[in-house]
């Protein structure tokens, strides 16, 4: 397909400046379920009123469902993948796997498109992505030109890819920062943006974890050339300017024709310090870094008037060709065809000319007169005779309603089948709960494990200790970290090679992690980073393969004892929970990797610390306090295990508390109960 422009629509002003500005397709959400819960956004009958407003101008229409569900949103959710299926919406953008496979029961036909949010970062991600029945993969933003290609050029999905607009410091679907935080979850579309604050490294002052917005808006060939088919911009938040500059500007660069001014007022309108291709371009570090500042609030009002213009007028985005019959004692007969569509319109019987007659240069004149709509005449063809009449009104109410019937044969949509979905949910009976460690360093793991029935340690933990812990009698599995990108043939090298020694499982904290774990021919098991939130994407995981599941610690205590599936399944109990991922290190603003050690921290306003901790090419930022449910161990009911989740520990540390949450002892010192005892927004 040839490169669409795809536009963010919060509102239906932003809509019509998206289309009016040479949008091919937008993406735009409903009340429920979309990133952008403070957007706008569109009621069943908007949304109707919606994709009719884009069809007629040949402008495709995906509605986002880019959230996580819980089992009691379930029959909402059937209710707006129904209304939207009935408005014609011509595909769906998914997060949630349990959400996508529900898309899939109900209506088969849908279009599914993988969000950002899934965290799909390879071609192994990307083929499970297939099996789920996905046609699109959204990408994301950390890639490199070299990696996008890569992807490209082992699969056939179509490819899109974010080419303006905000760039998080996180990896999209991996940051619970507003969430743990504040309660206001970025996988749920209430994301509080508690990055855009002062983080300082180690004291020193500084955003931390504020990156310049991004633009790829000139690099839109090289795009293509990599294999991109889509061009997203991002900025369902953002008045309607900013969506005309920016579609007006990825217009211009598609036609070779940049103009200047115009990019100067795209970052007149929005930014953070200007723009960055960092990314993109392979090129990270402090330049990438930037914040909201005065000057870029106060540019924004003197280019909003220019920007109104590009969008305050219908503009023909339409070639129609007409054939006019015009012939005596018959009926005028005009043909409109447009875009695979053809409609024929009859008018009176023409009159023999008493003074001048018409000439056929008159009626094509007329015919082309198409202003005030989205047509214009491509083409007028008039089976002509001479010595007759026709009033200009007669031809223009002809040429008017041969536009209108073309507009709705044009802006008919699809017609899907819907199915009835059953929402019958029986929870999950756990029996004997065990209980699992992982290390995010095996140097930290203690010699005596007694009480933990399954290990998981890192990929690159030496032979030896793999045999020795096999030995004592625990289960050992390896972890595939969230962070894959280009390490998947060195993760797939380490995998087999652990395997070898005794590992017997892989346990996989992303999509991508399923096909290197298949590679290597060991089962898996779904760990962190997965956003296993609801009892369809249990149900979803069984079906690819899972042995268990790990719980999004974003799953309160009470929704997970109701999640039902025979998946065993359990949940974080005690660790730090790891707040962002990022492929950008804060730290190295204001240190080495000598200097800091791995051992420095971000703190914030408050003075709060955050360990931050690198492997594998990226930077985890950890909570400040380690959850823990040790004494709280009643309260967990229809899991199968809990999980202790080690990442700053020493080994001692480790040992203590595993000996204390098998003894079920208090926590001591600072710590968190997370969200399990509350219902995240």
């Amino acid at each position: 397909m040839a490169g669409e422009i795809l536009a963010p629509a919060g509102s239906f002003e932003a809509l019509q400046a998206a289309v009016r500005s040479g949008a091919n397709a937008v993406y735009l959400g409903g009340k429920a379920f979309n990133a952008r819960r403070n957007a706008s956004n569109f009621d069943d009958g908007e949304l109707k009123n919606a994709v009719e407003y884009c069809h007629k101008r040949n402008v495709k229409v995906y509605l986002t469902l880019n959230t996580l569900v819980s089992d009691g949103e379930i029959q909402t959710a059937y209710d707006a993948i129904k209304s939207a299926c009935d408005s014609g919406v011509d595909a769906f953008i998914v997060q949630d796997i349990g959400l996508a496979a529900l898309v899939r029961r109900v209506c088969s036909s849908a279009v599914l498109h993988a969000s950002t949010q899934m965290s799909v970062q390879s071609i192994e991600g990307v083929k499970v992505l297939e099996k789920l029945g996905f046609s699109r993969a959204v990408l994301p933003r950390e890639l490199s030109e070299k990696e996008i290609a890569a992807i490209s050029a082992q699969s056939d999905m179509e490819l899109e890819h974010f080419v303006h607009g905000a760039l998080c410091m996180c990896v999209s679907g991996q940051c619970l920062m507003s969430s743990v935080l504040g309660g206001r979850s970025g996988n749920r579309g209430l994301c509080a943006q508690p990055c855009r604050l002062p983080f300082g490294v180690n004291g020193k002052g500084g955003n931390n974890l504020s990156l310049k917005d991004l633009s790829l808006v000139d690099e839109l060939d090289r795009l293509e050339k990599a294999g991109v088919c889509s061009f997203k911009i991002e900025g369902r938040m953002k008045r309607p300017e900013y969506v005309a500059a920016a579609v007006t500007a990825c217009k211009n660069s598609l036609e070779n024709n940049p103009d200047p001014n115009l990019n100067r007022s795209l970052q007149a309108v929005f930014s953070r310090s200007g723009f960055t291709k960092g990314y993109f371009e392979n090129k990270l570090g402090k330049e990438m870094f930037g914040i909201r500042r005065k000057e870029d609030v106060t540019e924004a009002s003197g280019v909003l008037g220019d920007l109104q213009k590009l969008y305050e007028k219908e503009n023909p985005l339409i070639g129609v060709d007409f054939s006019l019959t015009f012939a005596p004692e018959t009926p005028l007969l005009l043909t409109a065809s447009a875009l695979g569509k053809t409609v024929c319109v009859e008018g009176s019987v023409p009159q023999s000319a008493l003074n001048r007659a018409v000439t056929r240069d008159e009626l094509c004149e007329r015919l082309s007169k198409c202003g005030g709509t989205q047509f214009y005449a491509n083409s007028v063809e008039v089976d002509f005779s001479d010595g007759l009449f026709v009033s200009a009104g007669e031809l223009n109410s002809l040429r008017r309603n041969a536009l209108a019937e073309l507009e709705n044969a044009i802006s008919e949509t699809e017609k899907y089948e819907v199915d009835i979905y059953y929402n019958n949910i029986v929870p999950h009976t756990a029996t004997m709960r065990k209980l699992h460690a992982r290390f995010f360093d095996a140097a930290s793991i203690p010699d005596n494990l007694d009480g933990v029935s399954r290990v998981i340690v890192p990929l690159e933990t030496d032979g030896e200790t793999v045999e020795h812990l096999c030995k004592s009698g625990v289960e050992v599995a390896a972890e595939i970290p969230s962070a894959v990108f280009s390490n998947s043939e060195r993760y797939l090298k380490d995998l087999i090679r652990l395997k070898t020694c005794g590992v017997s499982l892989a346990w996989v904290c992303n999509l991508d992690g399923i096909t290197i774990a298949e590679k290597a021919g060991l089962p898996f098991a779904s760990g962190f980073g997965m956003n296993i939130f609801n009892s369809l994407s249990l149900e979803e995981m069984n079906r690819l393969g899972a042995t268990d599941c790990l719980l999004s610690c974003e799953v309160s205590l009470s929704q997970a004892s109701r999640l039902g599936g025979a998946i065993k399944r359990g949940i974080m109990a005690y660790g730090r929970i790891p707040l962002m991922m990022t492929r950008n290190c804060p730290v190295k603003n204001e240190l080495t990797c000598s200097e800091c050690g791995k051992n420095s921290f971000l703190v914030d306003r408050m003075g709060v610390e955050f360990p931050v901790r690198c492997k594998n090419g990226c930077s985890y930022i950890l909570n400040s306090r380690p959850l823990w449910l040790g004494d709280k161990q009643s309260d967990i009911r229809n899991c199968d295990y809990d999980l202790l989740y080690f990442t700053t520990e020493t080994k001692a540390e480790a040992a203590k508390v595993i000996g204390d949450y098998i003894s079920e002892k208090s926590a001591q010192g600072d710590f968190t109960r997370g969200l399990y005892y509350k219902s995240v927004l």
